[in-house]
């Protein structure tokens, strides 16, 4: 059987984006050095990813991608990067329990240990934020540890891809079909005549977000207003609220922080959630194209309906009277907040949390259940299915009810006041069913794998545990609560889950088309 596709040319371009991804440990490094903690399993991760990323190199030192090429390298490189992201876990819990669980002498728990470690990993790749690490602190787990947790987190949120062609010229050289495999949404917007340039724009931009959200975190612990906010937590969540990933060296994530610190997460979780192409042009002075983007409207509404309606559920009563955060029944201040915290962070997959909302009512809970549904924008860091992908599904359905009233009419679908193209809406409309047939069986799969080794899971629970993997969302309901952890899951769900972050990342179908090209041999 022919894979159909060149093979070496993809692993070759992999080879180089290891050996760069091994510079970025530099990062964890410093903060080991600075801590006196974990130097050694950063050393030692670095010098082995690099040597590694130089092996592999050289299965083509001068690749050539064609468009299936593409495809294979944006997916082995995905892989690729959670299964590197696991080394540090793997040697910083050797001989103890202390990350993964490993026993020194125990083949099972060396197992669940790998397991677990790429789970870990895959997570903060994808930025979906699920843990298996259990209680989250810089008292059990070393403070360059974590921060290696929240920095794989902002590597992945604009794209380890987009990253490699902003700085990389041997990869920018197949950049426009590089982007388009990897790239959130239905269609990739390119903003300047090179695609490298581009890159460049969409990164420094997300880098500046990022920025700005540490120097305002660590502002206000200067000013006293957030005492537990100091320089480590400020770039520790300025590297996991834009893009999406949720992961926080505080146990109690943001609900660690005081009132005023959560008001400043809000707009930033937000933004993470808009097409960071609109930024582009409102830097360029061009405000108009982003008020008079469908999608951007539509977002916007989405959010504002809904947080207003949760926070309605929480003043009447829905969360429990005395929760972290502050009693919210009966109190407008703490009910607004909190809604807006949650829904910002949920419908964009960001996954922070300031309550347990896994604790609120049935009507809060299947409200945030459906806000996980939409997603953020295309072109943002928010996963889900996104937003526009929504807008076109409706229209296209409702074209074809009106359509088969009057065959005699034709009603172009318009987005914007422009025609969406067929072909477009066909992916669409594939991307979206192939999504929830996948998120459906994943759900019975783990219902059933669980209940299989004595776990019982209610029907929200697995629910929410397939659709938080798929969407890269993270936290979900019952003991996959914002607080909770999915440690005791067995293995056989665990690498399901694996294998749901990496294809809802990659939105599907990139991974299927590989798939499908190796099967059909042609």
């Amino acid at each position: 059987m022919s894979w159909g596709v060149n093979w070496k040319a993809s692993v070759g371009l992999l080879g180089v984006g290891i050996k760069y991804l091994a510079l970025t440990m530099l990062v964890p490094l410093t903060v080991a050095v600075a801590y006196g903690e974990d130097i050694w399993v950063f050393l030692v991760s670095l010098a082995l990813v690099a040597a590694l990323g130089l092996a592999v190199e050289r299965v083509d030192p001068d690749p050539d991608l064609g468009p299936r090429e593409a495809l294979l390298f944006v997916s082995l490189a995905w892989l690729a990067a959670a299964v590197i992201g696991t080394i540090p876990y793997l040697l910083a819990g050797y001989g103890t329990a202390s990350t993964v669980g490993l026993q020194v002498g125990s083949v099972g728990a060396f197992t669940e240990s790998v397991v677990n470690a790429l789970f870990e990993s895959m997570s903060g790749f994808t930025t979906t934020g699920a843990t298996v690490l259990g209680e989250i602190s810089v008292d059990r787990h070393s403070h360059a540890l974590l921060m290696w947790r929240q920095l794989t987190q902002w590597l992945g949120g604009m794209g380890i891809i987009v990253l490699m062609i902003a700085i990389l010229p041997e990869v920018a050289v197949n950049g426009a079909q590089l982007m388009e495999s990897e790239a959130p949404g239905p269609e990739l917007q390119k903003l300047t005549p090179k695609i490298a340039e581009t890159a460049r724009a969409l990164w420094l931009i997300y880098f500046g977000f990022t920025v700005l959200l540490v120097v305002l975190l660590y502002g206000l612990h200067l000013l006293g207003m957030a005492d537990n906010m100091n320089l480590y937590n400020a770039v520790a969540h300025g590297f996991s609220t834009l893009p999406t990933g949720g992961f926080s060296p505080q146990a109690d994530s943001i609900g660690a922080f005081s009132a005023v610190v959560q008001w400043v997460f809000i707009p930033f979780m937000v933004v993470a959630g808009v097409n960071f192409a609109l930024f582009w042009h409102v830097l360029r002075g061009e405000v108009e194209v982003m008020l008079e983007n469908a999608e951007f409207r539509a977002y916007a509404g989405a959010l504002a309906v809904v947080t207003a309606l949760l926070a309605v559920l929480l003043f009447r009563g829905a969360a429990p009277p005395i929760e972290l955060g502050g009693t919210t029944q009966g109190v407008a201040g703490n009910s607004l907040r909190q809604a807006a915290f949650q829904i910002g962070s949920l419908l964009n997959s960001t996954g922070f949390a300031t309550a347990d909302f896994a604790q609120w009512d049935t009507h809060a809970q299947v409200l945030l259940l459906f806000t996980m549904f939409i997603g953020g924008s295309a072109g943002s860091t928010g996963g889900g299915v996104k937003v526009v992908r929504w807008i076109i599904a409706v229209k296209a359905i409702r074209r074809e009810l009106f359509t088969t009233a009057h065959p005699d009419v034709v009603q172009p679908v318009r987005l914007g006041g422009n025609v969406v193209d067929e072909d477009a809406i066909r992916g669409i409309m594939a991307f979206t069913l192939l999504y929830i047939v996948l998120f459906a069986l994943s759900a019975v799969f783990i219902a059933l794998d669980t209940t299989r080794v004595g776990i019982q899971l209610s029907v929200l629970e697995s629910i929410s545990a397939s659709l938080a993997t798929i969407g890269n969302i993270g936290p979900g309901f019952g003991r996959l609560g914002p607080f909770g952890s999915y440690l005791f899951f067995p293995d056989t769900s665990k690498l399901l889950m694996i294998f749901l972050m990496w294809i809802g990342r990659l939105e599907i179908v990139p991974v299927l088309a590989v798939f499908i090209s190796a099967v059909d041999g042609r």
